[in-house]
C-alpha cells in the first residue's frame, strides 16, 4: 500500500499543478465536516474503481476520491459551488442538533442560495420559494428539492464532460500504466 498510496498522491499533485487547481486546504468548505479529499486513512482508488466512475454518476458520487476528482474538474469549469452545495446538504442531513441544523441551514442559504452570494447555485423560482418557506423552521431536509435539482444538473451537464476530461483520462491512464492499477485484493496477497 505504501508505494501505491505515494504514487496516487504524486499523480493528484501533478494534475492539480497542471490544471492550476488550488491546494486541498483551499478546497474545504467552512461548514462541511466531511473532507472530500482522500485522507491518509483511505487508500487510493484502484483502476477498477476509477473505471467504475464512468459507469454511472452515482458510483462517482459515492466514492470520496471520485467526488474529489469531479470537484477538481468543476473548479476548472468554474462550477465548483454545485458539488460544495451538494456536500453541504449531505452534511446537514446527518445533523440532529436543532441549533446546529439552524446554523448550517443559514450558512448554506447565505453561501449557495442567496442572490448576493458569489457561489450562488442555479435554481428555478419554484425551488427557491420552497427553500424560503422551509427556512422559517429549518430541518435536515430544508434543501432536498434544491439538492436534487443540482445533482441532476451535475449528472446531465458536468458529468459527461468530466468523463471525457483530461483529469479523468489522466487518472485512468496513469493508474493503468503503473503498479497502482492492481486491485486492493491483489496487493494484499
Amino acid at each position: 500500500r505504501g508505494p501505491r498510496n505515494s504514487k496516487w498522491k504524486t499523480v493528484v499533485a501533478l494534475l492539480r499543478r497542471r490544471l492550476n487547481v488550488k491546494t486541498p486546504e483551499d478546497h474545504r468548505h467552512k461548514i462541511g465536516r466531511i473532507d472530500l479529499l482522500n485522507g491518509d486513512n483511505e487508500p487510493p482508488p484502484t483502476i477498477e474503481e476509477i473505471r467504475a466512475w464512468s459507469d454511472s454518476f452515482e458510483r462517482l458520487m459515492k466514492c470520496s476520491s471520485g467526488r474529489q476528482a469531479f470537484r477538481d474538474f468543476l473548479k476548472c469549469e468554474y462550477s465548483e459551488e454545485n458539488i460544495l452545495f451538494w456536500q453541504a446538504c449531505e452534511d446537514l442531513k446527518v445533523e440532529n442538533n436543532p441549533s446546529v441544523i439552524e446554523e448550517k441551514a443559514r450558512l448554506i442559504y447565505e453561501d449557495y442560495i442567496s442572490i448576493l452570494s458569489p457561489k450562488e447555485v442555479s435554481l428555478d423560482s419554484r425551488v427557491r420559494e420552497i427553500i424560503n418557506r422551509n427556512m422559517v423552521d429549518p430541518t435536515p431536509h430544508t434543501f432536498d428539492e434544491a439538492q436534487t435539482q443540482i445533482y441532476t444538473l451535475m449528472h446531465r451537464d458536468s458529468y459527461p464532460r468530466f468523463i471525457n476530461s483530461a483529469i479523468y483520462k489522466r487518472l485512468a491512464q496513469l493508474n493503468n500504466n503503473g503498479s497502482s492499477g492492481s486491485s486492493r485484493k491483489e496487493s494484499a496477497t
